[in-house]
């Protein structure tokens, strides 16, 4: 296996040919358990602001329009236009087509614009088109780029071709940070996750990723497991921090608790930052400022009371 960037390489006992199956029955157990961990009022208020600085606003949708951007935008510099003290969220999710429109809205907010490519949400181009497409939404101003693999190429056992695409990839992202999709509903089971997660590791991603949101299935807490248990191994291994990003069907701010208290309990406090984890959502803001507003006052807030961009 070639040296990770940095000159950080996978010890044998982690290559994909030893990679070791998943114990599916322990993990779905560690994740239900995860999931039933009750926290204090103060940490849930800490975990609910978190949620908002680690959440990528998103949407990829055909109907897709600059003023919906624009306000989307709005939205993530400031979800709460009544309540100045709620955090702004980490990052817009945007085509590629509207990311300058990302780009000069979020400006100067310290709010992050990234772009799908890599032929979203198929992953099924060539490589030299996809290649273009991220040195060209990194010559918009993307500061990250979501990547999806090749699941075709996965599937029939070419390791190499999806390995080889991540890296040509990351090396045309520059400064921006790559995130590499697995769209995990798609690979077959825990094995499979597990392999394409070290894959995209070893390869240079910045992020491992669960979903596209566009699959008939998406994140999971007993996935996330799985992808978070790969980034602790190589981090044991290496010394090398890896990010986690889940994304699809995490819509209420419990489901957004649960996720954060998994990352907490497996890797610790230091991934508990939006340097490191990020929450995909399209519908999950919403929630979580109602959430909030409840926790913090005793009072319950509609969502009628929220703008739904």
């Amino acid at each position: 296996m070639p040296a990770l960037p940095g000159g950080f390489e996978l010890p044998a006992s982690l290559r994909l040919t030893r990679v070791g199956s998943v114990d599916a029955v322990a993990l779905e157990a560690r994740a239900a358990d995860l999931a039933g961990r009750s926290i204090k009022k103060e940490s849930k208020l800490l975990a609910l602001d978190l949620a908002i600085r680690c959440m990528d606003l998103t949407t990829l949708e055909g109907a897709d329009t600059p003023g919906k951007v624009t306000a989307l935008c709005t939205k993530a510099i400031r979800p709460d236009a009544q309540d100045a003290s709620v955090p702004s969220c980490a990052a817009v999710c945007v085509y590629p087509n509207l990311v300058p429109t990302a780009v000069a809205r979020l400006r100067g907010s310290g709010v992050k614009v990234a772009s799908v490519a890599t032929a979203f949400p198929s992953g099924q181009s060539p490589t030299a088109i996809k290649v273009r497409e991220v040195e060209e939404v990194v010559a918009m101003g993307a500061d990250e780029v979501d990547m999806v693999i090749d699941r075709g190429a996965f599937l029939s056992g070419r390791y190499g071709k999806v390995y080889d695409e991540i890296v040509a990839v990351k090396e045309v992202c520059g400064a921006a940070h790559l995130k590499v999709i697995l769209e995990t509903a798609e690979l077959g089971g825990y094995d499979a996750i597990r392999r394409a997660s070290l894959l995209a590791m070893a390869a240079g991603a910045d992020f491992i990723k669960t979903s596209t949101g566009k699959a008939a299935a998406s994140a999971t807490l007993p996935i996330q497991l799985c992808m978070l248990e790969a980034i602790r191994d190589v981090h044991d291994a290496t010394g090398r921090r890896v990010g986690m990003k889940a994304a699809g069907g995490i819509r209420t701010a419990k489901q957004a608790v649960q996720y954060l208290v998994q990352v907490h309990e497996t890797l610790g406090l230091a991934w508990l930052t939006p340097d490191l984890y990020r929450l995909g959502a399209s519908s999950l803001l919403n929630d979580v400022l109602m959430q909030l507003h409840t926790q913090r006052t005793g009072r319950y807030q509609s969502l009628d009371y929220f703008t739904n961009d």
